[in-house]
């Protein structure tokens, strides 16, 4: 009498290309990014005339208000794709690269011409439009730059990937067939597959 001893044959795949960690990186992403504007992104020397007036430190939240709105929204986003089905999925994704785009491009922007940025913040703290200043950058908008970067591959990675990975919600689970997957399964598909009372081993 032969028996056979059931196994498993769980699908390995690289982290790259799994659900989870990529939405973690890309939380983890968006949250260092609003993190670097609480601290101080331009140092100004204001002068006038042969006075120099006290040094002013600007954070990145008022250097770059678009900055903080960006990452709140890719946040949100990265989020959203957690419980998105295939179509919400792609929305959700694609609103997470549109926004690491826009950090990016702002934030070169500040790099390019500090003084710029902060003109503003001179003038409210000297009075006058347009005060003439000596304006540079600290390393956290470099930082900032970086991390909008890592946000933005792990947004094309999910939106890559993401076209093979197992349907998320409820209403997309009725459409495929019993037994049926559509990719790998990481640890958020076992956990849902648990919910749902059935066995991901099989």
């Amino acid at each position: 009498m032969n028996t056979e001893t059931p196994h498993t044959t769980a699908v390995k795949t690289p982290f790259w290309q799994r659900k989870a960690p990529l939405i973690l990186v890309a939380i983890l992403a968006a949250l260092a990014v609003f993190g670097t504007t609480t601290q101080t992104w331009i140092h100004v020397v204001i002068s006038q005339g042969s006075v120099v007036q006290s040094d002013l430190d600007i954070p990145g939240s008022k250097a770059a208000v678009a900055v903080s709105a960006l990452a709140l929204v890719a946040l949100a986003g990265s989020l959203a794709t957690t419980i998105a089905g295939k179509v919400a999925r792609v929305i959700t994704t694609a609103i997470v690269f549109l926004g690491a785009v826009g950090i990016i491009a702002v934030v070169l922007g500040i790099l390019a011409d500090p003084s710029a940025a902060a003109m503003t913040q001179v003038g409210a703290a000297t009075g006058i439009t347009g005060q003439a200043s000596n304006a540079s950058t600290t390393i956290f908008p470099v930082f900032a730059l970086v991390a909008a970067a890592l946000l933005g591959v792990a947004a094309l990675l999910l939106l890559w990937f993401g076209r093979g990975w197992s349907v998320r919600t409820k209403y997309d689970a009725g459409k495929a067939p019993a037994g049926e997957k559509d990719g790998p399964v990481d640890e958020i598909d076992r956990w849902d597959q648990l919910s749902r009372g059935e066995d991901p081993t099989e």
